[in-house]
């Protein structure tokens, strides 16, 4: 029988990428004859490179350009990136000759998607955000199916909809408990808190957190991750204003790679974080209670959107950033740390929410298509 072959694209942030790997291994797991093959097409970044590695995925790298909704000298030179990125991607697609595309969505996905459509093959698409970025909302009226994160869906025809949750990797939530605090050194007497901002690090959250950093390790154990950009500013601020045995209970990381940030979801009791789809459906699939304080300035808003679901489901507090205090986020932290009862509560609606079989109802629908027309 003859090998089909399944072209992944998708790019721009961790987000995009992390789901397709996640989507990948369910359908090898249908894919009994082993008569599947994958590749990636999409922008260059050392970041795939390391989480495709060993996966069995043949990368073809484009140019890619982005159009920001606001005034960029970028904008001008990405414009002439365009034409590249198109010609590559139909020169990858014409002589890879796939079954079907699968688009996670980002600029990193568009002309890709755009060569499918030219070549007419098959496009799925999966949305992350509760409204779409105009390269998805674009290329959902390409596509056979559209997947979808929320339930409600802006902009995209109802008709194309279907309402799975995010992909993520099953096996990660398999972990133990006890290697996870030796990992990383935590004491098992004290609260955790994860603080997160977004795979690129938020500034905003760094600095509010470092205005109470000292109460915050003196009453619980406390892993940050801070961003590579920022590492080095608050891991030098902590230097000065903690003492030696406050130093014990503050750990602090640039980034967590996809086994430690699994970890440290695993062991942590309560999740302070940014509203992108990705986090949000990572931290309720393993039933953390959350305070989700969305960017401002995401595109459409679309972050406050996806937050308010989570909140509206009962599995998050959110904190809009222009009321990201100090102090009041210390309170808020408290008052759910203490609680046990809303804890409890808050944990449940997020296992509610999660829907963990995302990748699994996605590849089942991919694999099912490509069994009943080739």
């Amino acid at each position: 029988m003859a090998k089909i072959k399944i072209v992944f694209t998708g790019g721009g942030t961790a987000g995009h990428i992390l789901p397709i790997l996640a989507i990948k291994k369910e359908l090898e797991k249908l894919d009994k004859n082993q008569n599947l093959n994958f590749y990636y097409i999409g922008p260059k970044d050392n970041y795939i490179n390391k989480i495709f590695s060993g996966e069995n995925i043949k990368i073809k790298t484009i140019i890619t350009g982005k159009i920001r909704r606001y005034f960029s000298i970028l904008n001008i030179v990405d414009f002439f990136k365009f034409p590249i990125a198109f010609l590559q991607a139909m020169f990858y697609l014409f002589f890879i000759s796939p079954d079907l595309v699968f688009s996670k969505g980002g600029y990193g996905s568009f002309f890709a998607a755009l060569s499918a459509r030219i070549l007419h093959i098959p496009l799925f698409l999966h949305e992350s955000d509760v409204v779409p970025g105009l390269a998805n909302l674009i290329e959902s009226k390409w596509a056979l199916e559209v997947f979808t994160s929320f339930e409600k869906t802006e902009k995209i025809s109802p008709s194309k909809i279907i309402w799975v949750g995010n992909p993520i990797r099953k096996d990660l939530l398999k972990i133990p408990k006890e290697g996870t605090q030796k990992v990383f050194g935590f004491e098992k007497e004290r609260p955790l808190i994860l603080i997160l901002g977004g795979s690129q690090g938020s500034e905003k959250i760094n600095n509010t957190i470092l205005n109470i950093v000292e109460e915050l390790s003196n009453e619980f154990e406390v892993l940050h991750q801070t961003g590579n950009l920022h590492f080095k500013k608050v891991k030098a601020e902590i230097e000065i204003v903690l003492s030696k045995d406050q130093k014990k209970h503050y750990h602090i990381y640039p980034f967590l790679d996809e086994k430690q940030m699994a970890e440290a979801l695993f062991v942590c009791d309560l999740v302070l974080s940014r509203a992108g789809s990705g986090a949000i459906f990572e931290i309720t699939a393993f039933g953390k209670p959350s305070i989700l304080i969305p960017l401002a300035n995401s595109a459409q808003n679309h972050q406050l959107k996806n937050a308010l679901e989570v909140f509206r489901a009962g599995a998050a507090e959110l904190v809009a950033e222009e009321n990201l205090k100090s102090h009041f986020l210390l309170e808020k932290i408290r008052h759910l740390i203490y609680n046990p009862a809303l804890l409890e509560v808050m944990k449940k609606n997020a296992l509610e929410f999660a829907k963990p079989e995302a990748g699994k109802i996605i590849a089942s629908y991919i694999f099912e298509y490509l069994s009943f027309n080739f």
